[in-house]
């Protein structure tokens, strides 16, 4: 389930995330690399919605993500951002996750998360572009104490009875977004993972409607079931009900540059709207 690393085309990956700056391993690279991956490539579950599947064998990933000018969830947007840094050099790690937000510690969800560890300059470093509206815009470190800022909004990780918690401020608060252990998710793990999240009746992959981008001004968009949002931080700066299925086909052109023919309909939650 691997593919060569020199088969991925660096150039169209990076026209297509609107990055011109340095290709050498850094964390100036690295940074910027996940900051313009999450403004440009949008988090989404449409395929999915839409009874596709999703593939995540590498030339697949690439094809819809960067020659299609898709979105995707966690497989496909962490899987690419692992090949390019890789590519560039990078000792870049695919771990797994289970997702925590707005859940409460006594709930074990699923380990059906994926993300990035990298190793640079004697320091271990976490990168993840593929959890929705709380996508990282820069990287953070694993073993740091205390407040990380990024891009957007302020980080922690904190470790409790052998775990990590990848922790996120809003407002005054600090809440959970991932737990982790460190576990390397080989391809056959996300294989199968995958195949779960995109087809299981009680993903909340087939049960809600999902898109998010992040701006490089330090916003978000997203789109969750009917609703859209645009933020900044805890500041709501638009918020609207999308009324129907061509409304949503608008809004998906024109907040996110995700373009289906007229007359798509996604799956449930799409499926019925109010007359």
């Amino acid at each position: 389930m691997s593919a060569p690393l020199h088969s991925l085309d660096l150039a169209a990956y990076f026209t297509r995330i609107h990055y011109a700056g340095p290709h050498h391993p850094t964390l100036e690279t690295l940074h910027a690399i996940t900051g313009h991956h999450a403004a440009a490539i949008p988090f989404e579950n449409l395929d999915v919605l839409l009874g596709r599947g999703i593939n995540v064998e590498p030339a697949a990933v690439v094809r819809k993500l960067v020659h299609d000018r898709r979105g995707g969830y966690c497989f496909e947007q962490n899987h690419l951002l692992l090949l390019v840094l890789q590519t560039l050099g990078f000792r870049a790690t695919p771990l797994s996750a289970r997702v925590r937000w707005q859940r409460p510690r006594d709930f074990i969800p699923p380990r059906t998360h994926l993300f990035v560890r990298v190793e640079l300059d004697g320091e271990t470093w976490l990168t993840d572009v593929g959890v929705g509206g709380s996508s990282l815009t820069s990287a953070i470190r694993l073993d740091y104490v205390g407040e990380q800022p990024t891009a957007h909004e302020p980080r922690r990780i904190v470790r409790e009875d052998g775990r990590y918690f990848h922790q996120i401020r809003v407002g005054e608060e600090w809440l959970d977004l991932c737990e982790f252990t460190g576990e390397e998710m080989p391809p056959i793990d996300r294989e199968l993972t995958n195949w779960w999240t995109s087809t299981n009746p009680n993903s909340k992959f087939l049960q809600n409607l999902m898109v998010a981008r992040a701006g490089l001004d330090g916003t978000r968009r997203t789109i969750n079931n009917r609703e859209f949002t645009h933020r900044r931080g805890a500041e709501i700066l638009e918020q609207c009900e999308i009324t129907g299925p061509d409304k949503l086909l608008e809004m998906l052109a024109q907040e996110f540059d995700l373009h289906f023919p007229a007359g798509t309909r996604f799956g449930p939650p799409g499926s019925v709207w109010p007359s």
